[in-house]
Order: structure tokens, then sequence, then C-alpha cells
């Protein structure tokens, strides 16, 4: 794989073939292309990489999400946006909350929350 679009899903066997900085790599290169300006690309190319790498490994909530959020009008660079957020949010709260619990159960916690995502919840938490 040599390059990444957004917009169009990576063949998920050559995506998962790359080592996580080669994924994180071809991210930025296309953000850097595009003239995004962001605060912090590299993060914003992990996140990027994480909601990939779920669709690629057929996560259905994630697949189901990405489903959901682009027939109710995003693109699918906005959609992977859109569960990224969870996936920052999901983040943020075990950084911030010391969560111990195990393992099975933090995942639980994510896809609940990336099954209740929705176009409007998005659009609010972006506010």
């Amino acid at each position: 794989m040599e390059a990444y679009n957004p917009d169009s899903a990576p063949e998920p066997d050559s995506w998962l073939e790359l080592d996580e900085q080669e994924r994180i790599v071809l991210v930025e290169a296309w953000h850097r292309a595009a003239h995004v300006k962001l605060p912090n690309v590299t993060a914003h190319a992990a996140f990027h990489a994480v909601v990939e790498n779920q669709i690629a490994m057929n996560l259905d909530p994630v697949i189901r999400a990405m489903h959901r959020l682009t027939k109710a009008g995003l693109t699918r660079h906005d959609a992977i946006h859109a569960i990224g957020s969870v996936v920052a949010e999901h983040l943020f709260d075990i950084l911030n909350t010391g969560q111990s619990d195990d393992v099975d159960a933090s995942q639980a916690r994510y896809l609940a929350a990336v099954e209740r995502l929705t176009v409007a919840s998005w659009h609010q938490g972006r506010k």
C-alpha cells in the first residue's frame, strides 16, 4: 500500500500488513498533501489509524457505525472523525479516571458508545 485516502476504504489485508507507524505516516501524508491544518498531525493520524484498523479487522460495531454515519450524510472521512472522537473520549476517560477494570469491560463500554454514535451526537460533542 503506497497511499491513503480517507474517502476510500483501504484494502483490509494490505492495510493490516503495514506496521502501525507506516499506517500513521500514510495518513499524515494525505493530510499534509490536502493542506489540512491540524494542531498535531501525528496524533490526528493515529486516531485515523485506530479507526481504520478496527474497520479492517471487521469490528462489527465500528462497521455498523460507519454505515450508519455515511448513510446519514457524513463523508467517510468525517465518519472516521466521528468514530475517532469516541476513541479519544474513551482514552481520555481511562487516563483521567484511572479505570482499572478488565479489558473486556473497557472494550464493552467503548463499543456501546460507538453503537450510540449518531451524526447529531457527534455534532453536539464538537460544540
